[in-house]
């Protein structure tokens, strides 16, 4: 009996409860389905089930391995997706949800290259900086940074987000810059206020350690945008992200300080439902992005994303697809 069928019986008898339902589902007898689960028992050595006349339980054993089971069936689907996916025409609306400042500056500039590579999708995009349910407020996806919380949802890292400690030049001809943490203490530091960040904090690494430093300063505000408008004005040192700030040092208009202490970088992640068909357009949507995000030189020059083209038809294999 083919040992890739019996696989994906067990994990349909388990998704489904009971044997009736999963050879309802396949339109075949409960017997021809009792006969597979038998077989692959017999074959392992080992109990996976436990059937009554009304419903079966997965047994230790059959826990453990219905785990990697699910995981061989995504792969084998993932890559049967990857080679027969490039003939399929990607359509149906998308709806894209991000951080406000970071969906301006690099969700919202993606959108026209990736709609011109596929014409029959449309997309609307939401920038928010509230916690979005996607389930319930039906998005497709979110892009996401730092840390996730756990959840039932899938994530894939898209790049990396440095965060780095920025003064405009005004300011430290005034002021001098630091040359350790310690000397942030009799800087004026633009912070985000308490209501936005209780620990009121920077993170930096020093002596192989991550550490937060408390900061303080004349002005603080719950807005980032109006944080770096302080700091492009002389008002004082700010600790910014990468992908807001670059384009500043580039030009001049900024300068980092504290480099040598600058703490790991945070991933930015796309972020979907946990679904077994996921809709081609979100997956060709995730690649746009990836390939953006994940290419090193697109922070160093970040003015105008070019158009995917030919190039969104790659299909990353990570996605949970059929």
């Amino acid at each position: 009996m083919d040992r890739f069928k019996q696989i994906e019986t067990f994990v349909a008898v388990a998704a489904k409860g009971g044997l009736s339902a999963a050879a309802a589902m396949e339109g075949v007898a409960p017997a021809i389905i009792g006969r597979r689960i038998d077989a692959l028992e017999a074959r392992l050595g080992v109990k996976l089930l436990v059937r009554t006349t009304r419903r079966v339980t997965l047994t230790f054993e059959g826990s453990s391995f219905l785990e990697d089971c699910q995981r061989i069936l995504n792969e084998m689907h993932n890559a049967e997706a990857t080679v027969s996916a490039g003939g399929v025409k990607a359509s149906g609306h998308l709806r894209v949800t991000a951080p406000a400042g970071f969906g301006r500056r690099h969700v919202a500039p993606m959108l026209p290259g990736f709609i011109a590579a596929h014409p029959d999708v449309t997309v609307t995009l939401d920038l928010s900086d509230r916690l979005v349910d996607l389930i319930n407020e039906g998005f497709d996806c979110a892009v996401r940074l730092g840390e996730l919380p756990d959840s039932s949802l899938v994530s894939l890292r898209l790049g990396e987000n440095r965060r780095v400690c920025v003064g405009a030049p005004s300011y430290l001809a005034r002021c001098g810059q630091p040359e350790s943490l310690e000397d942030l203490a009799r800087h004026n530091c633009l912070a985000f206020g308490a209501s936005a960040n209780q620990q009121r904090g920077w993170t930096f690494s020093q002596n192989g350690k991550v550490v937060i430093t408390r900061v303080s300063g004349t002005l603080e505000c719950t807005d980032g945008a109006v944080l770096h408008e302080w700091c492009l004005e002389g008002q004082g040192l700010a600790w910014r992200s990468w992908w807001e700030v670059g384009d500043d040092i580039r030009q001049g208009r900024l300068v980092t300080v504290l480099d040598q202490f600058a703490a790991p970088p945070i991933g930015i992640h796309a972020v979907f439902p946990q679904r077994k068909h996921l809709p081609l357009r979100v997956r060709l949507f995730i690649d746009h992005l990836k390939h953006h995000y994940g290419n090193p030189g697109y922070w160093n020059d970040v003015a105008a994303p070019a158009p995917l083209g030919q190039a969104s038809q790659s299909i990353a294999s990570p996605y949970p697809v059929p």
